[in-house]
């Protein structure tokens, strides 16, 4: 195969680069014209009076998760998954470890190693748990009801609301960028296939509760309602969608078709909706930035160092199990990226678009690409530490050069 096609697409390959411009024009859109992003923001589903779904947030969410789910044939995958141990690692890491290293690293870096250089007196104002009604003055874990805008708000310290964006982003195992991480680590496909159908389903059941465990441990809101909601509209909306929209066009207009002209239209849908999503989360955290411009920094160091000890542990007991190169780096690169389009569509709904949790997991998104492309270049390089590469069974082939022709 030519090893060119072994290549990013234009989006994905100046990914940090427009993430850098988002956050240059959301910042000068919060400095020079609050009232437009404040317009878009007061579009909304309310609940008993309390804004509980962006609308125009929501649509951006919905076309950044829906062609990733598109993607997977969950009636084809399952035929992928010849080895249980790749699978069972992976879901041991991606569960199991990593969102309690995310808590206990994110906990010693935002709490404690950088609480004096965020602030320790700063505070941020994040909505008030869906369905709770306390009056003002009230103590909500390490919240306090105020009046902001008119509107009922929980004020909690800066760090912590940074902190609950990391840990959204610690229980949201990656499902959409980790097949480019594969594709361009020469990984197994089938494997990486079966991975992103089976975290789509676990997150189901367990992205709610763990997240839920965590942020309660945080001390940090734990609005339950919020988050089952949360995972219906941002996760479950878009895999049924996917799923049944897949089966009606694979149906009507033939495989590929499907591979090579509706895939094709979806590759920068996603990008963009995200794109825009964070025009309009730093447009609320220009003056933040502005007044401390090292907040990107305090946020990217925990974040960085959770992917690579993820990474490593992940890489090290794949080696230790004796898995073949082809298993082994798609599995680290699985457990070391983040589905970060969940964690921000969660970190919105749960905590408001001008929340610094939002403001958290939108830096998961900033590091992502040049971190797992250094981690891709380092799998390609250690090679030789594994097993002699097997050769991948005809599904897997067969979705690599499906993937190649659609490029």
């Amino acid at each position: 195969m030519n090893e060119k096609k072994h290549n990013l697409g234009f989006f994905e390959r100046y990914l940090t680069l427009w993430v850098a411009l988002c956050i240059g024009a959301g910042i000068l859109l919060g400095l020079y014209a609050p009232e437009f992003a404040q317009t878009l923001d007061g579009m909304t589903i309310n609940i008993d009076g309390a804004p509980v779904v962006s609308i125009p947030i929501a649509i951006c969410l919905f076309f950044m998760m829906y062609p990733i789910m598109v993607k997977i044939d969950f009636a084809e995958v399952v035929k992928a998954g010849k080895s249980i141990k790749p699978v069972i690692l992976t879901l041991a890491v991606n569960w199991a470890v990593k969102p309690f290293t995310m808590y206990a690293i994110a906990y010693l870096f935002l709490g404690v190693l950088f609480r004096q250089f965020i602030g320790t007196d700063a505070l941020d104002w994040v909505k008030m748990p869906f369905g709770l009604d306390l009056p003002v003055g009230s103590i909500y874990g390490s919240g306090t009801v105020v009046i902001q805008d008119g509107i009922k708000m929980l004020a909690v310290p800066l760090w912590r609301s940074y902190l609950a964006g990391c840990i959204l982003l610690g229980v949201a195992p990656c499902t959409a960028m980790v097949l480019v991480w594969s594709y361009l680590a020469k990984g197994n496909a089938g494997h990486t296939l079966v991975m992103v159908a089976i975290n789509s389903l676990v997150m189901l059941l367990l992205y709610g509760l763990i997240g839920g465990l965590l942020l309660g441990v945080g001390q940090l809101p734990v609005p339950w309602q919020a988050l089952l909601l949360s995972i219906g509209v941002y996760v479950a909306l878009p895999l049924f969608v996917g799923y049944f929209s897949r089966k009606w066009i694979v149906s009507h207009k033939g495989q590929g078709w499907f591979e090579r002209e509706f895939l094709h239209v979806l590759i920068p849908i996603t990008i963009i909706a995200l794109l825009l999503t964070l025009i309009l989360l730093f447009s609320f955290k220009g003056e933040v930035i502005i007044n401390n411009p090292l907040t990107i920094l305090w946020i990217a160091i925990p974040l960085a160092l959770q992917t690579l000890l993820i990474f490593t542990v992940t890489y090290l007991a794949a080696k230790r199990l004796g898995f073949c190169y082809e298993n082994a780096a798609p599995s680290a690169l699985i457990g070391a990226s983040n589905h970060f389009e969940a964690a921000i569509a969660t970190a919105v709904m749960l905590f408001g678009l001008s929340s610094g949790a939002a403001l958290a997991t939108v830096v998961g998104v900033l590091i992502e690409v040049p971190l797992m492309l250094a981690l891709v270049a380092f799998c390609q390089r250690t090679k030789n530490w594994f097993p002699g590469e097997v050769v991948s069974d005809a599904y897997s082939e067969q979705l690599i050069h499906r993937k190649a022709d659609s490029r």
